[in-house]
């Protein structure tokens, strides 16, 4: 089911979290704070929206670093229900994109229900003060497979918040497949 995210809230500062990375650290925000900004990302390993986008993620990442925002993903799916999304795959999901940033387990699911993720992915653009300036898509997927036209929205977002502070007024929702949520 094809899940969109809500409008910014420009200014909601980022929640602190420690959890479980794939390389078996415990990683809090403290640790992930970027001197000009901050990408939080809720991804997972199987959904479709996530995979025609990891590539890019990836890349955008690594152009995000070489201006002062850090990043880091975190998976809060349901893997008993969706064992794709376990922790072991979530390891070797990181190492075959080979992730530039942490990837983290978000077991009890609080750290999704804490930011409002709804979907994967769900991006999080946050200033260098932790105040969120972004929350929209990487960029436009037609049929799975990424539209390309220049820098990605993402990219263009995060690199006009290490410069000016601020996000763009005008955001496109971000789209993918639900959070798995867990059900007792």
């Amino acid at each position: 089911m094809l899940v969109q995210t809500p409008i910014c809230d420009f200014g909601k500062k980022a929640l602190p979290f420690e959890l479980k990375s794939t390389d078996n650290k415990i990683i809090s925000l403290d640790d992930i704070k970027g001197e000009n900004g901050t990408l939080i990302m809720f991804i997972c390993n199987h959904c479709p929206y996530v995979k025609a986008v990891t590539k890019e993620i990836v890349k955008d990442c690594n152009e995000l670093k070489k201006i002062g925002i850090d990043s880091v993903a975190i998976c809060s799916n349901d893997f008993i229900n969706y064992p794709e999304d376990s922790f072991d795959n979530m390891i070797k999901f990181s190492k075959d994109n080979q992730f530039n940033f942490p990837y983290l387990q978000d077991e009890t699911q609080e750290v999704a229900k804490l930011y409002g993720a709804v979907c994967t992915p769900d991006f999080f653009g946050f200033d260098k003060d932790l105040g969120l300036q972004f929350r929209g898509r990487l960029r436009e997927l037609k049929n799975f497979i990424p539209v390309k036209d220049g820098e990605s929205d993402l990219l263009k977002a995060m690199k006009q918040i290490a410069k000016t502070g601020k996000g763009p007024q005008d955001q496109i929702p971000s789209a993918g497949c639900s959070i798995k949520w867990k059900y007792n």
